[in-house]
């Protein structure tokens, strides 16, 4: 790699470290708004979204020969401002000087967006769930498919760097890179954000895969209850309808003037005694009518005859008629 016609000069990664920290600080209280990647070690990338990130780039030939040189950057904190909106990544790396690194992700196709959610429908319940990768193995892996899922193809990643280094992917891109990695552990929406759609289509189309409820069966096909019984030789019970209970009668105006007149002793009239007729009547009327659900009164003497208590009798008074001489 030359440098202005001559191998640029290894930077030790203690110095480089000590200098980035020092122009960030710098940067900070001039009143720039920095964003480092926090230096540490190990693996790149914790969570299911930072792994499938870089796990994504390194599926690529033209990048995975690139993506080396950046690493070891993204890990000692020479990425001292990273930056990611809408399409687009915006850092700064500190090398032998401070290099300013522009990337910018095509958003993903409608058509391709539209597979994912309806190859998805049914199985996204919660967006919770969704950023913290906790959904079923198939639905992860149809969303991070290369070329076909959420994460980028090479063809649709472009990018930029101020430093010398003629190559096409320097390791400030690749650091860039791989930063972004890490920053999907900490905020996994910016993913949906760098791609251009919105996390909540996925939740919202949650029961689109559901089946949908079956039509009713059409009335001329539904047997009816006597059909029925004449086809299984069974009697279908029917439901009885709720007896209404009975109103008073009114008394007629012939009754009334009936009943005003002096009623005829039972030796002038050959027949029973009126008392008699009135309770013939009277039992017949009892008779006619539905039993009544017991009142708390009744249910009370009842218990008390259960008791052996004696109820008082009921003295009935009868109204003597005598006839005028």
């Amino acid at each position: 790699m030359s440098y202005y016609g001559r191998w640029a000069p290894y930077v030790p990664v203690a110095e480089r470290r000590k200098k980035a920290e020092k122009t960030a600080a710098k940067a900070m209280k001039a009143g720039g708004d920095f964003l480092p990647v926090v230096p540490f070690s190990g693996a790149i990338g914790k969570t299911f979204w930072g792994k499938a990130w870089c796990k994504n780039l390194e599926s690529y030939s033209d990048l995975s020969n690139r993506l080396p040189r950046g690493r070891s950057y993204a890990r000692n904190g020479s990425v001292i401002d990273l930056k990611i909106s809408d399409g687009a990544v915006q850092a700064q790396v500190m090398g032998s000087s401070l290099y300013q690194v522009k990337v910018k992700i095509s958003a993903v196709p409608a058509a391709q967006w539209q597979s994912i959610g309806t190859d998805c429908a049914g199985s996204i319940d919660t967006l919770v769930e969704l950023l913290q990768g906790k959904l079923s193995k198939a639905v992860m892996e149809r969303i991070c498919t290369p070329r076909t899922g959420l994460f980028p193809a090479p063809k649709e990643i472009s990018f930029s760097c101020s430093c010398p280094d003629w190559a096409s992917m320097c390791k400030h891109v690749a650091a860039t890179l791989y930063a972004v990695g890490v920053r999907l552990d900490q905020q996994p929406e910016l993913l949906f954000n760098l791609r251009r759609v919105n996390a909540k289509d996925l939740v919202n189309q949650a029961g689109a895969g559901l089946p949908k409820a079956k039509k009713a069966p059409n009335s001329d096909r539904v047997l009816d209850n006597a059909m029925l019984a004449d086809v299984f030789g069974i009697e279908m019970d029917t439901a009885v309808a709720p007896t209404k209970k009975l109103s008073p009668q009114k008394k007629s105006p012939a009754a009334k003037t009936t009943a005003e007149k002096p009623a005829k002793t039972s030796s002038e009239t050959g027949s029973k005694p009126a008392a008699t007729r009135k309770a013939a009547g009277t039992n017949k009327t009892l008779a006619a009518q539905p039993l009544a659900k017991a009142t708390s009164s009744q249910r009370k003497a009842t218990t008390g005859l259960a008791q052996g208590s004696k109820l008082p009798s009921a003295k009935v008074k009868v109204k003597k008629t005598t006839k005028k001489a």
